[in-house]
């Protein structure tokens, strides 16, 4: 903890004394929505400064199914994003070797997380979309956007042209990132 706490003390100096590296009222260029997994950095992965990225992190990557009258933090920063910050893109971004993918596939509950167990199982739409051939992974990552079209913010932005959304792949071990064609083939970026 200590090397967060010093790295946290030097941060104005770091940052020229401007508060988030001299950023203004946010006006992000586009929404980035990604696993918890502190091994995927957003930021770093799309090299963006301060204020160009609107980030959302659910464990797994989870987008809950949208509900009327149902709150959901996603779907709070899913709707300010869309409508208040009128993001143009929206970037949905999977990985490898992400333990909830991984034990939704196996279908076993990890029994010191009986609350992410439940989340998975309730937003979840996996057995519907899965194939045996196709790569979990990609899989979940369109099951997540197949929920999140149908945010009432998304689904009218996606047709009126004013939001596109784009599918991304990231591999832990080679740094690549690879993105959902329209026929739904993972090709490299």
């Amino acid at each position: 903890m200590q090397p967060l706490i010093d790295h946290a003390r030097l941060a104005p100096q770091r940052q020229g004394g401007h508060p988030s590296g001299g950023a203004q009222a946010p006006a992000p260029q586009a929404m980035f929505i990604a696993c918890s997994d502190a091994r995927l950095v957003p930021t770093q992965l799309t090299g963006a400064r301060p204020g160009e990225l609107f980030e959302l992190r659910t464990a797994g990557n989870v987008i809950p199914p949208h509900r009327i009258g149902r709150l959901t933090a996603e779907a709070a920063t899913v709707e300010y994003a869309v409508n208040v910050l009128r993001i143009t893109d929206m970037i949905l971004c999977g990985h490898t070797q992400c333990g909830a993918v991984q034990a939704r596939t196996r279908s076993q509950a990890p029994r010191t997380a009986p609350t992410m167990w439940l989340w998975l199982l309730q937003t979840h739409h996996w057995r519907r979309l899965h194939t045996p051939d196709a790569d979990p992974g990609h899989q979940h990552l369109l099951a997540q956007a197949d929920k999140l079209r149908r945010y009432p913010a998304v689904t009218r932005s996606l047709r009126a042209g004013r939001l596109r959304m784009h599918l991304w792949y990231y591999d832990l071990a080679t740094a690549t990132v690879s993105a959902c064609q329209e026929d739904g083939a993972f090709v490299p970026l």
